[in-house]
């Protein structure tokens, strides 16, 4: 076995992070960020939740911070746990509906892409089940 066999012992990081989608014409496009940490990887926008924040709160200053968007809270999709080096990273994700760009804080490149798209981009592929799950909250939003 390598790595930490005692998963207990791991720190648990809370996060929070967005998945946010515009109306196009046909259909809507979602945003993917690169990583930070590995600019190899399209992730959805996250971070660290600030103490005294909200996750939702977390959520939005994340999209603001990291793709220079502003959105409008819709709700909770679900949350992803995974390990990143010494810690258990538990991420909430919220849906964003696009509202405006904002001044740009980060140097990060961002793309927005039809779900197919963002699907096969997403590097992880437990993020790309968390979009599957927000497709029929994404469509329902981009129908009214």
């Amino acid at each position: 076995m390598t790595g930490n066999a005692r998963g207990g012992n791991l720190s648990r990081i809370a996060q929070a992070g967005a998945i946010a989608f515009k109306n196009a014409n046909e259909s809507p496009l979602i945003l993917l960020v690169r990583a930070k940490k590995n600019p190899q990887n399209w992730i959805f926008p996250k971070g660290h939740i600030e103490s005294g924040e909200t996750a939702e709160a977390a959520a939005a200053r994340e999209l603001e911070e990291e793709a220079a968007i502003r959105g409008e809270l819709l709700g909770l999709v679900g949350s992803l746990d995974f390990p990143s080096d010494d810690e258990m990273v538990s991420v909430a994700y919220y849906l964003f509906r696009f509202v405006a760009e904002v001044a740009r804080t980060e140097d990060r490149e961002t793309r927005w892409c039809e779900y197919d798209e963002a699907a096969a981009l997403l590097s992880f592929r437990d993020s790309a089940e968390l979009l599957k799950k927000a497709l029929p909250l994404i469509i329902h939003h981009t129908s009214r």
